[in-house]
């Protein structure tokens, strides 16, 4: 049993795309908290 590097350097672009839309949600995730945020800052109850 070896490793086909042939293959494995075949799926790297496609692994590369993956981790790229992973990140690129994230990103999107982290600035609609972001937005939120400043949309409905939190209420203060001091007086």
């Amino acid at each position: 049993m070896g490793l086909n590097v042939a293959g494995f350097m075949q799926t790297l672009p496609i692994m590369g795309y993956g981790m790229l839309g992973i990140f690129v949600v994230m990103v999107v995730i982290y600035c609609c908290i972001r937005l939120l945020g400043v949309l409905f800052p939190e209420k203060s109850d001091k007086q």
